[in-house]
């Protein structure tokens, strides 16, 4: 849904009244909820607030080329971060919609007495924000920053630095605009980007060029295991514990790895399993209208858009992979109801 015109009052009203503004994330932040989040306190930091970006844990060290990255506090490493957040008497929810997803953060933020604003494209929203901004149809969280900014009047304000935090969640989000949530209005959004200072080939290269050979390594791991099942249009990838060990597995080493599945001709299906402590993580893509929000709710504790979720499982990876190869019968059927 468009921001309401009530949704837009109250959040300037919340706004005005706030002395200490934290602007949280999901837990492995991605580059749309760091590029959220850091152009968000960008704005608010012209209009003189005092705010602070607090995430759950790390993200991906390429990340740091934002600016603002430099002042962020990881909530799991930093006892300063715990306070900063307590102290909060507003809090941004960007990029997730239910509070079991803040990982380590969510007692805190749960108990906490402070107002909220909660900005996110994710289907199926809590509804416990003082004020929800949900747009499923919207490409990514960094552009319903750039609408909720229109919306409160802001963009006077908006330069180089603002821009360059909002296009990398919208160019990541939108698989480099191959999807089909990239809307005209993304592109006029861009535009608008581009023309205060968001340089495209200098974002495209801090995230793209910037590669480890471990990673590099750890990608022809995940492109050896993978197995393809063709009369299900299925592609299947796992990585061990073992094998992100051996490759020197860094945070963000394999965003984007579950995509190379959907590079096969007639694929319509992608999921990429890796080993993490005690659980197993789960990454979902599809073409077209199968709906893999509703795939990883039912089967995996997860959810996230029509053509792009996460989940998690608790058996071991073998007994993930066998699950998900007794679910390919129901993978054939739900294909045939979307054709």
């Amino acid at each position: 849904m468009s921001i309401a015109m009530e949704a837009v009052q109250k959040a300037q009203h919340l706004i005005k009244q706030a002395q200490n503004i934290v602007i949280t994330n999901h837990t492995g932040p991605d580059a749309d909820a760091m590029g959220a989040a850091l152009g968000l306190q960008l704005f608010l930091q012209h209009l003189g607030k005092a705010v602070q970006v607090v995430v759950p844990n790390v993200y991906a060290e390429l990340l740091n080329f934002l600016p603002g990255s430099e002042e962020v506090l990881v909530y799991e490493e930093n006892l300063e971060a715990a306070r900063v957040l307590s102290n909060a008497d507003l809090i941004f929810h960007l990029d997730y919609n239910a509070l079991g997803r803040s990982g380590p953060m969510e007692k805190a933020l749960r108990h906490h007495p402070a107002k909220r604003i909660l900005i996110d494209h994710h289907q199926q929203p809590e509804r416990w924000p003082e004020v929800l901004y949900s747009d499923t149809g919207m490409s990514s969280t960094c552009e319903m920053i750039y609408h909720f900014a229109e919306a409160m009047h802001w963009l006077p304000v908006l330069n180089a630095q603002i821009a360059t935090c909002l296009y990398v969640g919208i160019m990541t989000d939108t698989g480099n605009f191959r999807f089909s949530s990239t809307s005209p209005t993304t592109h006029r959004v861009v535009a608008s980007l581009l023309e205060v200072g968001a340089v495209p080939h200098e974002i495209a290269s801090a995230v793209y060029d910037s590669n480890s050979r471990d990673r590099l390594k750890l990608l022809s791991q995940a492109l050896e295991n993978m197995q393809v099942f063709e009369k299900e249009h299925t592609v299947l990838i796992p990585l061990s514990q073992k094998e992100l060990t051996r490759f020197n597995f860094k945070k963000g080493d394999t965003e984007g790895f579950v995509n190379y599945g959907l590079s096969i001709k007639d694929i319509v299906l992608s999921i990429f399993c890796t080993e993490n402590e005690d659980k197993i993580k789960l990454s979902f893509r599809s073409k077209g209208n199968f709906d893999v929000n509703q795939f990883a709710r039912d089967h995996f504790e997860g959810g996230g858009h029509k053509n792009a979720a996460g989940g998690v499982s608790y058996l071991s990876l073998e007994q993930t992979l066998e699950k998900v190869k007794k679910l390919l019968p129901e993978i054939v059927e739900r294909q045939k109801k979307t054709n």
